[in-house]
């Protein structure tokens, strides 16, 4: 399913308009049934009081038609208008002018303590407060109201957005609803998916009200919700390579968990043959713990990580692999982050470059200007902030903007990690992933994912589908492991244990696996 940001919602509403001759009163009218029909599917209109709390915009538009096919219905229904009625205009204001000669009980409320008699009343709260083109903090009388309604326990559903998230970003702005339901319309906002936006939003319906698919699944609109793509069949006759045949470039002392999960987490999820090039000194403890990795003991810096002096040699491993994982756990150490400058362009296979292997090349992104070969980022906001010379905040208020230029900038696809991670490609397309969880922001989940993604490489994905696969079925196994055990104290062993059982569910039930994270439409 297509994502869409602000502005192209409003040339979408345009174009259905002006080329589609859709009147923008039928598709206020398709908007508020869509809202009506969630809220008779969830919560039942009989027996039931409303309280539409309404804004002076289109949204507020939307909420009126919302309580009129409410009251329609024998529902007991209460507006509350937070703008003055002349605010409103087209299609606004004509349904403001029906609810008014339907005789819809309508309260201006012009204090924020006139909401309290109607919150008492109210079992359902419908919020048309803002629609998703906010960009200013809320305060005054709006903030008072938001807070009222969250305080007050009723079950709440937002139309479009819930009022105070900013529909590009996802952030919120000084206050927001926390709805349990939010029924979107056209597509999804990227401020609808994005944290902490969707975590305010409970659980998301779209609608398309009457927009035509020419419209809504364009190939300009770059952002989208990545969808599980069926795994290629195991060749019966395969050998170890055959799935898969990645050289893992990682560790260092104090560092041994990364190389292990790497590399064993390419084996769990499918992956044939896992090389893994490491300092000497640790080769006999990792293997204690992944015995079924082939090692390659490298000579070491005074502080036991990798030394310059490998780096032929690596460079020769390098051409008998698949693919190159370079910089989990590998260190700090100035000869080691030198190294991996030295080997980012020489590496003529595609490269996944992670950890410590980031913080290197942020010392001269350049270096993948000069790469002919697939690369790979999985930076977390810190290690994105010194890939691009931004701020961790700037990252965070900005992820798809941020994203899409270092995808340009760097030439490769990148991983931009956390709840819902986002993979963007150097065309500008951004995919946003809904599998996994908070238990999953645990040491060593990231190489995990490393893991992950080499292994869907392994079984026949190109280097981009791999990445979104590896990062949908890494947050499966995360989510998997939290069912098992909770999110609360889950490890990055907890969500590599549980990568067998994503993939083979990705097989044998990846129907159900897709509704499970499929954004329901109506």
């Amino acid at each position: 399913m297509k994502v869409c940001r602000v502005d192209e919602m409003r040339n979408m509403d345009k174009m259905a308009i002006e080329t589609c001759g859709i009147p923008d009163l039928l598709l206020m009218e398709n908007a508020g049934l869509a809202v009506y029909r969630v809220i008779l599917q969830e919560l039942g209109i009989e027996d039931t009081r409303f309280l539409v709390v309404c804004g002076g915009g289109n949204n507020g538009g939307d909420g009126l038609v919302t309580a009129r096919k409410l009251h329609s219905m024998g529902g007991d229904v209460h507006i509350a208008l937070l703008a003055d009625p002349s605010q409103f205009r087209g299609a606004a204001e004509i349904n403001y002018q029906i609810a008014l000669k339907l005789g819809l009980r309508m309260k201006r409320i012009q204090k924020a303590g006139d909401l309290d008699p109607l919150l008492r009343a109210a079992d359902v709260v419908v919020d048309a407060i803002f629609g998703t083109g906010l960009t200013r903090s809320v305060e005054g009388l709006y903030a008072r109201v938001i807070d009222k309604i969250n305080a007050a326990g009723s079950s709440v559903v937002s139309i479009d957005i819930p009022s105070g998230i900013n529909g590009d970003s996802g952030q919120v702005m000084g206050c927001a609803v926390m709805a349990d339901y939010t029924v979107t319309f056209g597509l999804p906002k990227a401020g609808n998916l994005l944290y902490p936006g969707y975590a305010c939003g409970g659980e998301l319906t779209v609608t398309h009200i009457g927009f035509p698919p020419a419209l809504y699944n364009r190939d300009e609109l770059l952002l989208e919700i990545h969808e599980l793509r069926d795994l290629p069949p195991r060749n019966p006759q395969g050998h170890k390579t055959v799935f898969g045949d990645v050289l893992f470039i990682a560790g260092a002392s104090s560092y041994y968990g990364a190389p292990q999960f790497a590399a064993l987490s390419f084996l769990k999820a499918g992956g044939g043959y896992a090389r893994l090039a490491a300092p000497e000194s640790m080769t006999a403890a990792v293997a204690s713990r992944a015995s079924e990795v082939v090692f390659i003991p490298m000579q070491e810096t005074p502080s036991r990580s990798i030394a310059s002096a490998n780096r032929d040699r690596l460079i020769g491993l390098s051409e008998k692999a698949d693919m190159v994982i370079l910089g989990p756990g590998m260190s700090l150490e100035e000869e080691t982050q030198k190294l991996i400058r030295d080997l980012v362009p020489k590496i003529r296979r595609p490269l996944l470059l992670d950890g410590d292997g980031l913080t290197a090349l942020s010392a001269d992104p350049d270096l993948l200007k000069r790469r002919r070969y697939p690369t790979i980022l999985t930076p977390h906001p810190g290690e994105m902030a010194r890939l691009t010379g931004r701020s961790v905040q700037e990252i965070n208020a900005n992820r798809i903007d941020v994203l899409q230029q270092a995808c340009k900038d760097l030439n490769s696809v990148i991983v931009l990690k956390g709840a819902h991670s986002l993979t963007g490609t150097p065309e500008g397309r951004i995919h946003f992933n809904l599998t996994g969880n908070s238990g999953m922001a645990t040491a060593g989940s990231g190489d995990v994912l490393t893991g992950a993604i080499a292994a869907m490489a392994g079984l026949g994905f190109s280097p981009e589908q791999a990445v979104k696969q590896g990062v949908f079925i890494h947050g499966l196994a995360g989510d998997l492991a939290a069912q098992e055990i909770g999110e609360d104290g889950m490890t990055a062993w907890d969500i590599l244990n549980s990568l067998p059982e994503a993939v083979r569910l990705c097989r044998e039930n990846e129907d159900e696996i897709r509704s499970a994270y499929a954004v329901e439409t109506i």
